[in-house]
C-alpha cells in the first residue's frame, strides 16, 4: 500500500488570490470526476507535466482520465506542473504535490502517471516528482511503498531509454485499453499482497508494458532482458479511438486549446520519412462519421464551448471530413460555433473543406509543405506536387483567406542551398499566381523548423549540424528580407540540437537529464526560459563527460547522402548496429526503414497504403491490426452560416452570489463561464451583430480576485420570451453551487443596463495590523476617516498621467462590525462607497489605504466581501 501522507494539504492556505490564476488548481471545473476514495480499489493520478493551461486541454490526457474513471473500482485524479509561484509556495510550506480533485498528497495513490510527449519534457517530470517528495529513480524507490511511477506518450513510446531510470514502467502506444488492464493487475496484486518487484513482474507480462529494471544495456548499445520471464521485445499497443470519451473538462481559465476536440482518425500512412508520429501510430483508423457527429453535437451542448476542432495527424485524409463537418455545422447552425482544424494536407484542401472551416468567425488556415522544392518533397516522401500546392492555396484565396500559415523545415537529408532558397521562391511564386484572385495581398506567416532525426523513422540514421542550421537560416533571412507581407519565425537551433542529442540517446543520459533539471532546465518548450534551459543542458552534458558527443551534434557528424560514398567519406552507415530502441516492437520492420531510406537517397516516393498498394512496412498483423478507411457518406446541402438573432424580446436582471472557490475565478473567466452556462442551458439569448457576434450578457461590476459577494448583478437580453421560473431553473442547473441565483427580475425592454446606473456598493472587510490594536484605537481611526473631508491618493490614469484623487469623497459610510471584541490584530469593517464607472469606484484597498494614512500603521486586507450593489433606479435586493 502507498505510504501515508507526510503533510495534510490545506488548499485554502495554498490556493489564494496572491498566486497567478488560482482557478487553475481548484479541481472542480465542469467535467471533473469525484469518485469515492474509500470504495476505489485502485487510485490513479494522471499528470500532464506542463502548466494547467496546456495539460487540461490535451486530448489524450482527457480521454485517459475519462476512461479510467469509467472503470469499476478504479478512480483517477489529475495533477499538473505548478506554475513557479505556486511551486515556490509549496516548497516554502513543505507542501507536497496533490491531486486536484481530492487535494490529497499524491503519495497516497497507487499509481502516478506522466505524459512524456517531447524529448526535453522529462525535466518537468523530475520537478513534479521533487515537489511530490518522491525519490526520482526506480532504484531509490525499490522496496518502498511509494506509488508506481510510469510514463506514456509519444516520446516514451519512441525511446524511453534516456529516462528509463526515472520510471517503474513505461506504457507503450495507445492507452485506452492498456491502462484499464494495468489497473486490474494492480488491483489483484494489492489483494495478493505482492511486493513492488512482484507487482512489476506481473505488469511486465501485459503487452505494452515495459519495465526498465528487468532490462540492461549491453556493451554494444542494445537492450536485453536480465531475466527469462519477461519478453525480449515489448509490443506497442494499438486502440481504436472512442470519441465519446473526448467530452471532458471545461476549465474556468482560458486554456491553450479552449475548445471541444474530437479525434476523427488515428494514425497516418502518408509515409513522410521525417515524421515519427506517422510511423508510431500505424495503422490508420477512421472513426465512423456518425460517431464523430454525435460526439461533437452532444459535446458542444454538454460543455457550452463555442468552438470545436476535429483532430488527426492529417485531417484531410479523413475522407468523411466534408460531410461530417457540414453535417455538424448544419445541426448547430443556430449556436454561433466555429470549427478549427490543425495543419492539413494542402493537396486535399477544396471548397467543401473551406465551407466547414469558414463561417461567421474564420479560423486560421495552416498547411505544411515542409520543403521548398519538388526534389526535397520527393526525398521526404511528402507526396505533394507544386501543382497541388498551388491549387490548394488558390482555393483558400478564392474562399476568402488572405493570410495563410506555412510550415517548412531546413536541415533535411540531401538538402542543398538551392532547396533552402526554394522556400523563398515558392512563397513568392504562390503570391504571384494568386494575385489575380483577390484585391487583397496574400500574406504568409511562416515557421522554419530545424529537422531532427527521430527513432523509428527512415531518417533515424541521419546526423544534423547546428552550424549548418545557422548558416541556412541566414540564407533565408537575407532572401526573405525584401519580401513584404511575410512573417518568418525560426525554431531555436540550440534546443533542436539538445532534442536530437537526448531523443536518440541511451541509458547513459539519465544522469544528464537529472543534472539538467538540477541546474534549472524546466519548461523547455517555453520560449521565456530557453536561454536558461540551454545553459543548463550544456553544463550537464559537459559535467557528464559527453561534450565530445554533443559537439558532434553541433558540428555535424556525417550526412547519410555522403555516407553512401565510402571512397569519398569514411562515415559509412551501419544499418545493423544496435539502436537503443530496437527492443521496442512498434510494428515497423527495421529492414523496411533501411529500404525506405535507400528509396529516399534515390528520390523515390512510396504511395499512401491506406488508399493505394501496401508498402510492406510490417505493421498490418494480428497485433497491430489493419488500416480502416470508412467510405464517406454523401455531403449534405449546406444550410448556411450562423445568423445572429438580434431581436430584443425580453430583458432579465439577475442578482447572484460569488462564494467559496468561485472567489478565485477572475472577472474575465466569469464572463466566459456565464456564456458557456447559457449555451448549455439552451436559453434564447440575443446576439450582437458584426463580424464577431457575442451573447448579450452583461455583468455589472467586476469583483476583485479573491473577494466573495452576495449581491452581484448580471443582465440578459433574450430574443424570445421565456418564463422567469424556467429561466432560473435552467440557468442555475448549469452554474456551480458557489454561484447561487439570489433574485431575478424581468425589466422593461428599454431600461438601461446595470453598468449604466451603478451607484453604491456595500462591503465587509477584515483588516489586519502587525500587532494587537485596542478597540478604542480602531474606532478612533474610523472616526478620523469619517470626520475628514479629504484623504488624497495618487492614481495613474489610462493616459499614464498621474493625478491626486480624494478617496474620502467616494466614501459614504464606514463603521466597525465587531465593537465588543477584545484588542486584536484583525477587525471587521463595513463600508458603503461609490460603485460608479466614472473613476470614483471605492475598493477595499482604498479603505485600507485611508486607514494607513490616519494610523501610520502597516495594515493588510485579510478578507473582503461585497454584500450588495445599489443602482440609481433603486433596484436592490
Amino acid at each position: 500500500m502507498p505510504i501515508a501522507p507526510s503533510t495534510s494539504i490545506k488548499a485554502e492556505n495554498l490556493i489564494t488570490p496572491d498566486i497567478f490564476k488560482p482557478a487553475r488548481y481548484l479541481g472542480n471545473e465542469l467535467g471533473s470526476k469525484h469518485k469515492d476514495w474509500q470504495s476505489a480499489s485502485v487510485r490513479w493520478v494522471l499528470t500532464y507535466p506542463e502548466v494547467y493551461e496546456v495539460g487540461a486541454s490535451n486530448l489524450g490526457h482527457i480521454i485517459l482520465y475519462n476512461i479510467i474513471n469509467a472503470q469499476p473500482r478504479q478512480m483517477c485524479d489529475r495533477a499538473y506542473l505548478p506554475a513557479p509561484d505556486l511551486s515556490q509556495k509549496m516548497r516554502d510550506t513543505h507542501t507536497p504535490l496533490f491531486g486536484l480533485e481530492t487535494k490529497r498528497d499524491v503519495k497516497e495513490y497507487d499509481i502516478l502517471g506522466f505524459s512524456l510527449s517531447y524529448e526535453l519534457g522529462a525535466t518537468n517530470i523530475l520537478e513534479m516528482l521533487s515537489l511530490a517528495h518522491i525519490p526520482l529513480t526506480w532504484q531509490e524507490r525499490k522496496d518502498t511503498d511509494y506509488p508506481l511511477i510510469f510514463a506514456g506518450g509519444q516520446t516514451a513510446t519512441s525511446n524511453p531509454e534516456p529516462y528509463a531510470d526515472f520510471f517503474d514502467f513505461v506504457a507503450l502506444g495507445d492507452g485506452e485499453e492498456l491502462l484499464p488492464e494495468i489497473g486490474l493487475v494492480i488491483e489483484e496484486g494489492k489483494k495478493d499482497g505482492l511486493t513492488r518487484t512482484e507487482l512489476l513482474l506481473d505488469l511486465a507480462q501485459v503487452p505494452g508494458v515495459y519495465v526498465p529494471q528487468f532490462y540492461d544495456m549491453q556493451p554494444d548499445g542494445s537492450v536485453k532482458p536480465n531475466r527469462d520471464d519477461v519478453p525480449e521485445r515489448v509490443l506497442r499497443r494499438v486502440a481504436t479511438p472512442i470519441p465519446a470519451y473526448s467530452i471532458g473538462l471545461v476549465p474556468y481559465v482560458q486554456t491553450v486549446h479552449d475548445r471541444l476536440t474530437v479525434e476523427i482518425r488515428r494514425g497516418c500512412t502518408r509515409g513522410c520519412r521525417f515524421c515519427q508520429p506517422g510511423m508510431l501510430t500505424r495503422p490508420a483508423r477512421d472513426v465512423e462519421p456518425e460517431a464523430v457527429v454525435d460526439s461533437i453535437v452532444d459535446g458542444m451542448k454538454a460543455t457550452g464551448f463555442n468552438e470545436f476542432s476535429l483532430l488527426s495527424l492529417s485531417c484531410s485524409d479523413y475522407l468523411s471530413l466534408p460531410s461530417v463537418g457540414i453535417e455538424i455545422k448544419n445541426r448547430l447552425k443556430d449556436e454561433n460555433i466555429s470549427l478549427s482544424l490543425p495543419s492539413q494536407r494542402v493537396d486535399r484542401f477544396d471548397e467543401n473543406i473551406a465551407n466547414i472551416i469558414g463561417g461567421t468567425r474564420k479560423t486560421g488556415l495552416t498547411f505544411a509543405p515542409e520543403a521548398g522544392t519538388q526534389r526535397m518533397r520527393d526525398i521526404i516522401n511528402k507526396g505533394l506536387t507544386n501543382e497541388e500546392l498551388l491549387r490548394g492555396i488558390q482555393t483558400a484565396v478564392r474562399e476568402g483567406w488572405n493570410q495563410v500559415k506555412l510550415y517548412f523545415m531546413i536541415g533535411l537529408p540531401g538538402e542543398t542551398d538551392e532547396d533552402v532558397l526554394g522556400i523563398v521562391e515558392t512563397v513568392k511564386w504562390l503570391r504571384q499566381e494568386c494575385r489575380h484572385l483577390s484585391n487583397k495581398r496574400l500574406n504568409f506567416n511562416i515557421t522554419i523548423s530545424n529537422f531532427t532525426p527521430k527513432p523509428h523513422t527512415p531518417f533515424q540514421w541521419h546526423s544534423v549540424s547546428t552550424s549548418e542550421f545557422l548558416r541556412k537560416r541566414d540564407l533565408l533571412k537575407d532572401a526573405f528580407y525584401p519580401v513584404r507581407g511575410v512573417k518568418v519565425n525560426y525554431t531555436d537551433v540550440r534546443i533542436s540540437a539538445i532534442e536530437d542529442f537526448v531523443g536518440r540517446g541511451d541509458r547513459t543520459l539519465a544522469p544528464v537529464v537529472r543534472r539538467a533539471w538540477e541546474l534549472g532546465a524546466g519548461m523547455d518548450s517555453w520560449w521565456e526560459s530557453i536561454d536558461k534551459a540551454y545553459q543548463a543542458w550544456e553544463r550537464a552534458i559537459d559535467e557528464a563527460g559527453l561534450t565530445w558527443k554533443y559537439r558532434k551534434v553541433e558540428s555535424g557528424e556525417w550526412n547519410i547522402f555522403d555516407a553512401q560514398n565510402p571512397e569519398e567519406n569514411q562515415n559509412t552507415i551501419n544499418y545493423y548496429a544496435p539502436l537503443p530502441w530496437d527492443h521496442l516492437d512498434t510494428g515497423i520492420d527495421k529492414e523496411w526503414l533501411k529500404e525506405d531510406l535507400e528509396r529516399a537517397l534515390a528520390e523515390a516516393t512510396v504511395p499512401d497504403c491506406a488508399f493505394d498498394g501496401c508498402s510492406s512496412c510490417g505493421v498490418c498483423s494480428p497485433d497491430f491490426g489493419h488500416n480502416i478507411v470508412v467510405t464517406p457518406p454523401p455531403i449534405p446541402d449546406y444550410v448556411g452560416n450562423f445568423k445572429p438573432n438580434q431581436e430584443k424580446a425580453q430583458k432579465i436582471r439577475v442578482w447572484f452570489g460569488k462564494q467559496g472557490d468561485m472567489a478565485l475565478v477572475s472577472h474575465l473567466d466569469l464572463v466566459r463561464l456565464f456564456d458557456r452556462a447559457v449555451r448549455r442551458a439552451s436559453l434564447p439569448i440575443s446576439y450582437t451583430g458584426g463580424f464577431h457576434p457575442g451573447p448579450k450578457i452583461s455583468i455589472a461590476l467586476a469583483l476583485s480576485l479573491g473577494m466573495t459577494s452576495n449581491g452581484e448583478i448580471v443582465d440578459f437580453e433574450n430574443h424570445t420570451r421565456i418564463d422567469i421560473d424556467e429561466f432560473v431553473e435552467k440557468l442555475q442547473a448549469q452554474l456551480p453551487p458557489e454561484l447561487p441565483l439570489i433574485k431575478v427580475e424581468e425589466l422593461p425592454l428599454k431600461s438601461p443596463k446595470a453598468t449604466q446606473i451603478l451607484d453604491t456598493a456595500e462591503y465587509v472587510v477584515d483588516i489586519c495590523a502587525e500587532e494587537n490594536i485596542s478597540l478604542e484605537q480602531w474606532q478612533n481611526w474610523v472616526n478620523e476617516i469619517n470626520n475628514s473631508s479629504e484623504i488624497l491618493m495618487e492614481k495613474t490614469a489610462k493616459n499614464r498621467k498621474k493625478k491626486m484623487v480624494n478617496l474620502r469623497a467616494n466614501l459614504y459610510d464606514l463603521s466597525l462590525l465587531n465593537p465588543n471584541v477584545a484588542p486584536s490584530e484583525t477587525v471587521a469593517l463595513k463600508y458603503i462607497g461609490s460603485a460608479k464607472n466614472d473613476g470614483s469606484l471605492l475598493t477595499p484597498d482604498h479603505i485600507c489605504y485611508m486607514l494607513e494614512q490616519v494610523s501610520s500603521a502597516k495594515l493588510t486586507i485579510v478578507k473582503a466581501h461585497r454584500e450588495i450593489i445599489t443602482l440609481t433606479d433603486h433596484i436592490t435586493q
